[in-house]
């Protein structure tokens, strides 16, 4: 009906525009269109993963994820707590992540995995967590957390009492070739995962995945989560950090339960190739050179690493202390619980040392190229205060570097031997 018009459009559309100020916006419009049509895929996908990632929906598809997504119960109940709980894994092919949803599948919850296998590091290893995951049981599905439309499927089709979100780009230094991967992998996906939970009835607890990464230049030791954050070092901590920041908006308009994870640089079996530990023991192995990175007048670089397992106790903690979300078809209803929990071994190794525990463990000494610590982000220590996580998560690491990295070299043999596997 016309005076249902707001009462602005006939204003706007009466406006004096002369025929070449028309004709430039028209075409400024036009282009514009264009551009979002034909724009370029996201940053590492393949002509032929986009095309798996879009290969979802159907009735098989659906039924897949219902039963992923059934708790061993039956259905899920958030106040049955642990066993009972319906959770969606984001990144679920990844290191945390397919651990961290073998856990959950373990003790009797229901999940659904998500994952868009980009190829940042080698795809088949993702594959093959996959596998594993896929024979206990959980359905990880192919597909981007920037996909809305999917998004609002796997909602509409299930009601998630919880949602771990440990997708994105990670990496300190590939920021410096590829900065638009981190844009939209860790805030615009991070913003289009909080948009889907938030207009979820009813709305799922958030866990996500923060870095220690967002202490950045800080020189106080050890780094607690009352220290500011103010200084980041790298692109990607630069994200995580405005991760943190989006998430107390998130909490704040809307409702969500949020509660982020600090990770302190994790390792162990299936961890990733890019982390330092895996490929020294590619390379020591392979009689190659390795490089490691020293502080100004020959100081210590050191890092706070934290073994898989014990990462994964931190997330399922996490998962069942959280509170419920406040809000309700996208509106708040009341104050919701927001927290930032520091997980790390909270004992420093210099990297020097952990070269010496592999050469000892692989029986093969290193060629080593000592070199001064670049600008590539890098920091030169991490140190992890987890006294708030052991308050209220009761997070207590047990496993030492020794011990882990034995895990990790015997899984790393096992792994590349196994059917004339390659890590080249």
């Amino acid at each position: 009906m016309a005076n249902d018009r707001p009462p602005y459009a006939h204003r706007r559309w009466t406006t004096n525009y002369s025929a070449p100020k028309f004709i430039f916006w028209s075409a400024v419009l036009a282009a514009l269109i264009l551009l979002l049509l034909f724009r370029s895929p996201p940053p590492d996908a393949t002509a032929l993963e986009r095309r798996a990632v879009e290969a979802w929906g159907g009735s098989v598809w659906e039924r897949r994820v219902l039963d992923s997504a059934r708790s061993s119960s039956g259905s899920p109940s958030y106040a049955a707590g642990p066993g009972h709980l319906s959770i969606l894994v984001t990144g679920a092919a990844g290191f945390v992540g397919s651990h961290v949803s073998a856990a959950l599948k373990r003790r009797g919850d229901g999940v659904v995995g998500l994952d868009n296998f980009n190829n940042y590091y080698d795809p088949s290893l993702k594959r093959a967590r996959q596998k594993l995951l896929e024979d206990a049981g959980i359905f990880v599905v192919e597909g981007d957390i920037n996909d809305a439309v999917l998004l609002r499927k796997l909602f509409d089709l299930v009601a998630f009492t919880h949602v771990v979100h440990l997708a994105a780009q990670a990496g300190v230094r590939y920021a410096m070739k590829n900065p638009a991967s981190y844009v939209h992998s860790n805030i615009a996906g991070l913003v289009n995962v909080f948009e889907a939970c938030k207009a979820a009835n009813p709305q799922p607890s958030i866990i996500w995945a923060s870095s220690s990464s967002v202490y950045g230049l800080n020189s106080k030791t050890p780094f607690s989560e009352k220290d500011q954050t103010d200084r980041p070092a790298s692109l990607y901590a630069a994200t995580k950090k405005a991760g943190e920041e989006i998430a107390h908006t998130y909490n704040h308009i809307y409702g969500l339960s949020i509660t982020g994870l600090r990770f302190f640089t994790v390792y162990g079996p299936w961890g990733r190739p890019d982390m330092a530990y895996y490929f020294f023991t590619k390379n020591i192995l392979k009689g190659k050179p390795i490089t490691i990175y020293e502080a100004p007048d020959h100081g210590t670089v050191a890092r706070d690493f934290t073994y898989i397992d014990d990462i994964v106790q931190g997330c399922l903690a996490s998962v069942d202390t959280a509170q419920k979300s406040t809000g309700s078809g996208g509106k708040k209803k009341g104050p919701a619980q927001l927290r930032v929990f520091n997980l790390g071994n909270t004992s420093p190794v210099p990297v020097s040392k952990l070269v010496s525990i592999l050469e000892k463990l692989l029986q093969q000494k290193a060629k080593k190229n000592v070199l001064p610590l670049p600008r590539n982000g890098d920091v030169l220590f991490t140190h992890a205060n987890i006294s708030y996580a052991m308050q209220e998560l009761h997070y207590k690491p047990t496993t030492d570097l020794q011990a882990g990295l034995k895990k990790f070299v015997s899984w790393y043999l096992d792994y590349y031997s196994e059917s004339g596997k390659k890590n080249s």
